[in-house]
């Protein structure tokens, strides 16, 4: 079957996956990444297993604390596709930053670079596919999202609360999809002026920038607690 893709080959895809957490709120001594699936593969790994399977992608960089043991024994560790370790930083920007630093002599400013977080593992395939042949017609980038379905409050400084219109509202996930020069710049003048982001297009608005939202699946949940991962195994018998 012809790759629904195929034809999109002027510029390069990167993937870079930051996984330098240590998942304290999961209450294990083994960063919630390494943690093991019903299918026996690790959390990071199911990441990279859907991922790699989008031939557009040219190469991955995974970005690591300076203390881990554990992506070494990663099915992925010697990927013909790896690029690089990059270190991890303090911050998830950081990561995102020294990966896209070690992409320096090989990614084009046009070139694409995907982020994902190497804690949703139940990423499908088929809104990877999505994202990459809507935001490869726009100038910037543009990211997965679900539209928020709860009643959304706010309590300010005084603890009166009031309720925010959601119907303008979207749970932003990852891959993220961005221009090489234009991430790695928004990134730059983030961290130059001492500001601190809880994701990529969150670096691209403060540069002005569009960012188009394509529909993502409620399916693509990050982990972050013990419960997360037995819905995970749930999603993943379903994909």
């Amino acid at each position: 079957m012809k790759d629904v893709l195929a034809d999109m080959n002027k510029d390069k895809y990167f993937l870079i996956v930051p996984a330098s957490g240590v998942g304290r709120r999961m209450g294990s001594s083994t960063p919630k990444q390494y943690l093991r699936l019903e299918n026996g593969l690790t959390i990071i790994d199911q990441c990279l297993k859907t991922l790699l399977e989008i031939n557009l992608i040219s190469g991955f960089v995974v970005a690591l604390s300076s203390t881990d043991s554990f992506f070494k024994s990663s099915s992925f560790f010697n990927h013909s596709k790896i690029l690089a370790i990059a270190e991890g930083g303090q911050e998830r920007f950081n990561s995102v930053l020294n990966a896209l630093n070690s992409l320096n002599e090989t990614a084009q400013p046009n070139d694409w670079v995907l982020v994902h977080d190497s804690v949703r593992p139940c990423i499908k395939k088929s809104d990877i596919e999505k994202l990459i042949r809507e935001v490869s017609k726009e100038s910037v980038g543009g990211l997965l999202a679900t539209s928020a379905i709860d009643t959304v409050k706010e309590k300010n400084a005084s603890g009166s609360i009031s309720t925010i219109d959601r119907k303008q509202l979207y749970m932003a996930q990852t891959p993220q999809m961005f221009r090489f020069g234009i991430l790695k710049e928004a990134i730059e003048s983030t961290i130059k002026i001492g500001s601190k982001i809880t994701d990529e297009s969150e670096a691209i608005e403060k540069m002005g920038h569009s960012i188009k939202i394509i529909n993502g699946s409620s399916s693509n949940i990050k982990i972050t607690t013990k419960d997360d991962i037995e819905l995970a195994n749930y999603f993943l018998k379903k994909l």
